[in-house]
């Protein structure tokens, strides 16, 4: 098995030589071996090829000189001896006459090195009968671009997004314009330069010069959105997207990765999401999901329907009735896994409203656990749920942010509540609720306390770091200084605020409109009135902010019920 890392990559070629190819997507769950000896800062899938050589799945390998990270992968892939057969191929800039006819020699030399090291002879019938056929598709598709996706994360995105996916990374979207028939009729020297052209004619990656062809996909009208992906230490890529996403017209998402299998798992909230703002969080058909025991119990007239919020911290409940009003809530802390907490907390909300489980006929879920509670008809992104519960309490506002237990959230929505665009921080807990219970236990105070004792400052502390793990050795030190508590506390106040307001600026809207903090966050004065500071705007706090994802998830179902009548 050869494997390659770039679609220009010539795999006809050694199907010539009755080779198979496969992309090396090899995504560890950490570089422990690669660290040992590749630079901290290489980009994360410079170190999974490190690792995958080093571990024994990679023996024959293609690479491209696509850039500074690969050539320095092949020479320290080459240094540890584990290839048998390691080749770099030299891939031009551009598909001008000369590039091409360069490209070609290269192409050549690929093949008399394999020849050399194979002992086989090169089969041009074999290579002919290898050419993919050419897709004539236009479908309304989602493109996946920027630097290379696992096969992992192509899956997840394929599995949640409900239209067709085209991978336009690296790797992806591989589309030879020359035909086999064409090559056929040939001589050698022909036929390779003709390669080498369908090669370079390829939609061209953003390495390459051909801007104007690349910029062409953006302007495709069956492109319905873009999912941008990028990878950690990766140059090319954060370039491009921060360029086209001032002019994009169609809903876009950028995802960072680390090239492990342990960072595919953070992606699915934003995914899930990014779907649901663009086809709808639920297929609206009237009868879809309804039961004919629960439509009984809707033609009584009589009848509940409830949210639930699995998160992190607390597990919340909100029921509506027939009329889509408030009857109960409830919050308990999350514990014992999201299955237990959320029966133990609509158990409460049902007991509170004075009406029986049975009355109500749907349940909707969302947060952190929502895939694993079992009572739940339908589960929806909080992303999704908090637009649409912050509507419901406030229908001027444009701009929702979230800080919620493990991430925090800032999401613009449109005049009926559903999602224009969101971003999200959940990589660390920094500026998220944990950060600021395990500042708070550092302090040896309660929530409560920290959240009205730093509105007494009087000086300004700067707390510079907002690793979770550097910023209690920080706070320690403060203490250590005899600095003032309530300063302390307002330095934490103001780097989270910070950080916050820096993704609500990243929303990049013009009008950002009026604001909203939901979550349990939003009861900090102190933390509200230095993000106010921030942002330059009030924020609109409501006695439900911790209830607005449950809430959002109720009023889904309470929509479903009314579209089945």
């Amino acid at each position: 098995m050869i494997h390659y890392v770039c679609k220009y990559t010539p795999i006809e070629l050694f199907a010539g030589f009755g080779e198979t190819c496969a992309v090396l997507e090899e995504m560890p769950e950490n570089f422990e071996m690669s660290d040992q000896i590749a630079h901290a800062n290489l980009c994360g899938f410079g170190k999974s090829v490190i690792q995958a050589v080093l571990q024994g799945k990679a023996d024959e390998l293609v690479m491209v000189n696509c850039c500074d990270s690969m050539r320095r992968v092949y020479d320290i892939a080459a240094s540890t001896g584990k290839c048998k057969f390691l080749y770099m191929l030299d891939l031009p800039h551009d598909d001008n006459e000369c590039e091409k006819e360069k490209f070609a020699a290269a192409i050549r030399r690929l093949k008399e090195a394999y020849e050399k090291y194979s002992g086989k002879t090169f089969d041009k019938a074999a290579f002919f009968h290898s050419f993919a056929k050419l897709r004539t598709e236009t479908k309304p598709y989602i493109g996946v671009l920027g630097v290379r996706v696992s096969g992992v994360l192509e899956d997840m995105i394929r599995e949640n997004i409900r239209m067709d996916v085209d991978n336009l990374t690296c790797t992806g979207g591989r589309r030879l314009t020359v035909t086999p028939e064409e090559l056929e009729k040939m001589d050698e020297d022909a036929m390779f330069l003709a390669y080498a052209d369908g090669l370079l004619g390829q939609m061209p990656c953003f390495r390459m010069n051909q801007s104007s062809r690349r910029t062409a996909l953006y302007l495709d009208p069956n492109l319905k959105g873009i999912i941008y992906h990028t990878i950690k230490f990766c140059d090319y890529y954060g370039f491009e997207y921060a360029s086209i996403k001032k002019n994009i017209k169609v809903p876009l998402l950028k995802i960072e990765t680390d090239f492990t299998s342990q960072s595919a798992g953070q992606l699915l909230t934003r995914i899930q999401a990014f779907s649901e703002t663009i086809e709808g969080s639920e297929d609206m058909d009237p009868g879809k999901g309804i039961s004919e025991e629960a439509r009984e119990k809707m033609a009584s007239g009589v009848y509940y329907v409830a949210g639930i919020d699995s998160g992190s911290t607390s597990t919340d409940v909100v029921i509506l009735d027939q009329d889509g009003k408030i009857k109960s809530t409830m919050i308990i802390p999350t514990g014992g896994g999201a299955t237990m907490s959320a029966e133990k907390s609509l158990e409460l909300a049902v007991e509170k409203a004075g009406i029986k489980k049975e009355e109500i006929v749907r349940i909707d879920t969302t947060g952190y656990g929502r895939a694993y509670i079992d009572s739940g008809d339908d589960s929806i992104t909080e992303i999704t749920c908090h637009a649409k519960g912050a509507h419901y309490l406030n229908p001027n506002v444009r701009t929702v942010i979230d800080i919620g237990g493990q991430d925090i959230k800032a999401i613009s929505i449109d005049e009926n509540g559903a999602v224009k665009n969101f971003l999200m921080n959940d990589k660390c807990a920094a500026g998220t609720g944990r950060f600021l219970e395990m500042m708070a236990r550092t302090l040896g105070l309660s929530l409560e306390e920290m959240s009205t004792r730093g509105l007494k400052w009087k000086n300004n502390v700067v707390i510079s770091s907002m690793c979770t793990v550097f910023a209690e050795s920080e706070v320690v030190s403060l203490v250590a200084q005899n600095k003032d508590v309530a300063d302390i506390i307002h330095g934490l106040n103001v780097s989270v605020a910070s950080k916050v307001g820096a993704l609500a600026a990243r929303l990049g809207q013009n009008n950002p409109g009026e604001y909203m903090m939901t979550g349990g966050v939003a009861q900090n004065q102190g933390i509200v009135e230095a993000l106010e500071e921030k942002l330059g705007a009030k924020l609109y706090i409501c006695d439900e902010a911790q209830l607005c994802g449950a809430l959002g998830a109720a009023l889904f179902a309470y929509e479903k019920c009314q579209a089945a009548k």
